[in-house]
């Protein structure tokens, strides 16, 4: 499991007064800056968050050091990161989705078919992106007890049962 969790990413400047659009991935969006300082991927720069406001496509936030629209623009497309030990511990059939990416998938035979290579939520519903070297192309496989009965992560495995036809 990774050490540190991709909660958010800058997705520009927001305004002329150094305000980032800010794209959250917590079940809560607003929730982000709770977990704050929040560090780059590669640890040199942290910010702390405030949320100014819920805007289209994200949040209108102020991050500490960020004063004007040029400082805000440059970090367009950073990853903002927190330790795992700061996020919340889940319930038994809830996951990180960073806890997925990687993992072997199986189906119920116990054959390998993939791996998790992303994992995607358009809105109904997470779909994980398998990929392995039997797939023509990545298959997208439904996040629902139905198709994914077992999850694993001290096997590090994934149990599939995936609808007639997918594979």
């Amino acid at each position: 499991m990774s050490e540190r969790i991709c909660v958010g990413a800058i997705a520009g400047a927001f305004g002329v007064k150094g305000e980032v659009r800010l794209k959250s991935f917590t079940s809560t969006p607003e929730d982000i800056a709770d977990y704050a300082p929040l560090e780059t991927e590669d640890g040199a720069m942290e910010f702390d968050v405030t949320v100014e406001r819920v805007i289209n496509n994200g949040l209108a936030a102020r991050l500490t050091g960020i004063k004007t629209k040029e400082q805000a623009d440059a970090l367009k497309g950073v990853r903002l990161f927190v330790p795992r030990d700061r996020l919340p511990a889940l319930p038994d059939d809830e996951f990180y989705h960073a806890d997925l990416l990687g993992l072997p998938v199986f189906d119920t035979g116990g054959t390998q078919i993939g791996h998790v290579k992303a994992v995607h939520d358009h809105g109904a519903g997470d779909l994980l992106e398998i990929h392995g070297p039997g797939l023509k192309s990545t298959v997208l496989l439904p996040f629902t007890r139905e198709a994914v009965p077992t999850v694993d992560l001290v096997a590090g495995r994934i149990i599939a049962d995936p609808p007639e036809g997918l594979f």
